[in-house]
């Protein structure tokens, strides 16, 4: 790729790509919005405080970096040049409107750091991302709403992906989006940081989020990648974040544990050639070992605070056996078992009923693991859910039952949407049982 001087936006120094390039370009400026669209939806947001008008100002500028980009490249900093470009066009718009003056000074204040609060305040969000997810989780939406809605418009999830997180059809999540979008603006909710005695309120619906995005990361739905690293970042530094805003919660710095000690293997669960490798046969060396006492800390915080593990807390607890046993034999997969056990009381969900069958089947026999396995087939959410037979695969491999393990990895690969996903499950079905 070759370096141009031609400038961008906002005068940084753009990367010249070939005018035939036009097929890599609009790839990349695909991967730029994934990963910079929430970002300046959040810093629009805020300066503009209607979220429907801060996302059209965000899609116009995609559509004139689309027109720009394959000509001058891609801008060192996307983000910038999106949200000048977005704010240049809100300029425009409110030079025609007769409340010019009011805009041009919500929009210094934006600018000059200080619309909030002119004195201190240790209470207050800075942080422009986290500040609409609290707005997109307000109390006036139901909590499934939120939670879509901050996924979507935050976070960069598509429907789909988030639909297939709630294991729910796609066109529901769009609807609960849509809806959500109208409650707000007919409830004037103020793009404003929420006062403390507010966080009770919205605090689960953002956890949920975090987790979610996390999730997202660390295995993504869609794409050619069954990672996403950048987004599990993000979603580990709001997670940091927000224990900070709240240190007297127990599930915010389980929340924390949970995702850094699941980080920690990131470097271990992805070979050479990008594929898969199953936890049970990781370079446990390449364990972030950091990460693993920085999870094991924010867990220790969590359970010092007394009372009942809650959801995130029992998962870190999980995530802290694998994370601390020297190999998978090592494990300690009665007491992970067991941990699964007390999940399914607190959170029991199809899917965490499914992890428990595979604690099961670790900790006592493929067969046992089975027996757990078996009432989730009637489970009409899991009948999409490629996990489901691809564990089904695993625990049949384990017994022996080659040519039925070969059908199930083969019907787990026809349900992913995840390429990488697929390849491997095709893989594990080939060496089953190559001839069937």
């Amino acid at each position: 790729m070759v370096r141009s001087a031609a400038r961008d936006e906002g005068g940084a120094v753009a990367d010249e790509v070939s005018r035939t390039d036009t097929t890599t370009v609009a790839r990349e400026i695909e991967t730029v919005w994934r990963l910079e669209a929430a970002k300046v939806v959040a810093t629009l947001a805020r300066m503009v405080g209607d979220l429907g008008r801060a996302e059209d100002l965000a899609q116009d500028a995609l559509v004139e970096a689309m027109q720009s980009w394959p000509r001058t490249g891609i801008p060192r900093n996307p983000a910038a040049w999106l949200t000048s470009v977005a704010k240049r066009r809100a300029i425009d718009a409110w030079r025609r409107d007769e409340r010019a003056a009011e805009k041009y000074a919500l929009i210094a204040a934006a600018e000059a750091g200080d619309g909030d609060a002119i004195e201190p305040d240790e209470t207050r969000i800075d942080d422009d991302l986290l500040r609409l997810v609290f707005v997109c989780c307000h109390p006036v939406l139901p909590a499934p709403s939120r939670v879509a809605l901050a996924l979507r418009v935050l976070c960069g999830l598509t429907t789909e992906e988030i639909a297939h997180a709630y294991l729910v059809p796609p066109a529901t999540i769009g609807q609960r989006i849509t809806r959500a979008k109208r409650a707000l603006a007919a409830a004037n909710v103020p793009f404003e940081v929420p006062d403390r005695d507010e966080f009770d309120d919205r605090l689960g619906s953002v956890l949920e989020v975090v987790y979610l995005v996390f999730n997202e990361g660390y295995a993504a739905t869609f794409g050619d990648e069954w990672m996403r690293p950048t987004l599990a970042e993000e979603a580990m530094r709001l997670g940091r974040v927000l224990a900070e805003l709240v240190p007297e919660h127990a599930e915010a710095h389980a929340l924390v544990a949970l995702m850094e000690l699941h980080a920690s293997r990131f470097a271990a669960r992805r070979a050479a050639d990008g594929a898969a490798v199953p936890l049970t046969s990781q370079d446990r060396t390449l364990w972030d070992r950091l990460l693993i006492a920085h999870g094991v800390a924010a867990l220790q915080r969590a359970d010092a605070l007394g009372g009942p593990r809650g959801p995130y807390a029992l998962q870190a607890a999980i995530a802290a056996c694998h994370a601390t046993a020297t190999s998978a034999d090592a494990t300690d997969w009665p007491q992970v078992a067991g941990l699964y056990d007390a999940l399914v009381e607190r959170m029991p969900s199809p899917v965490v009923q499914l992890n428990r069958a595979v604690a099961v089947g670790m900790a006592y026999g493929p067969q046992a693991g089975l027996e757990a396995l078996e009432p989730l087939g009637a489970e009409k959410s899991l009948s999409t859910y490629a996990l489901l037979p691809a564990v089904r695969g695993d625990l049949l491999e384990r017994l022996g039952k080659l040519s039925e393990a070969r059908r199930a990895f083969l019907s787990a690969a026809s349900l992913t949407a995840n390429e990488r996903e697929r390849n491997e499950l095709l893989r594990r079905a080939s060496e089953a049982d190559p001839l069937g």
